[in-house]
């Protein structure tokens, strides 16, 4: 903690707390801590129990993803404060646990937000990489009449599965372009030179041209 400590940069933070995130530390100089100190899982344990973004997110890079229980995982998404610390424990840690399946369909349904993005997050992997099983056209009638008033996360989480269906799925292409037009979720979103905008009928579009090209 103390190392973590000397590692604050207020300019970091400033950059940080702007997307919700409360730590100041480099992120570079993290992943060199984290391969210094090589797999700890106690120690891993330890650093999240300090509530510390800096230190949570530190034990998510040094963690056995595999060892930890399916009800830990499912008390540590709900301790997530922090988007960064949400999003590395789903990526990851519950992307390669053995009961990622059992927890996607749990937290799909959610109350809070934040826990169902999570579950929309681990169905967006399933539609990319194992799409057996899933009705990607009832997942698009539940974007369609969910994703306009959803909080932010949760938005942002099923509009990327909205625009993986269409990417990965050519006969639902059309649909989900189509959705999100009508939608027009994150079409005015700032998008830096050189990268993709989020909007999903550009992303779509983008990534099918890319596979194609």
């Amino acid at each position: 903690m103390a190392e973590l400590s000397r590692l604050e940069d207020p300019k970091a933070r400033e950059v940080n707390e702007k997307h919700g995130d409360d730590h100041g530390v480099n992120l570079s100089k993290l992943r060199a801590l984290a391969k210094r100190l090589k797999t700890q899982q106690d120690l891993a344990y330890r650093l999240w129990e300090t509530d510390d973004t800096a230190a949570r997110l530190l034990a998510m890079l040094i963690c056995r993803p595999k060892a930890f229980q399916r009800d830990e995982l499912d008390v540590m998404v709900r301790e997530a404060r922090t988007p960064k610390v949400h999003d590395w424990l789903v990526n990851y840690v519950v992307k390669k646990n053995p009961h990622a399946e059992d927890l996607r369909l749990t937290w799909f349904t959610d109350p809070d937000p934040a826990v169902a993005s999570a579950g929309w997050a681990l169905t967006t992997e399933r539609v990319a990489k194992k799409p057996e099983g899933l009705d990607l056209a009832g997942l698009l009638d539940i974007i369609e009449a969910e994703m306009k008033d959803a909080p932010k996360r949760l938005q942002w989480a099923m509009n990327h599965c909205l625009a993986q269906i269409g990417i990965e799925h050519a006969e639902h292409r059309t649909r989900a372009i189509g959705i999100g037009e009508r939608l027009e979720v994150l079409k005015d979103y700032p998008t830096s030179p050189g990268c993709t905008s989020p909007f999903a009928p550009i992303w779509i579009t983008e990534m099918v041209r890319r596979q194609h090209g």
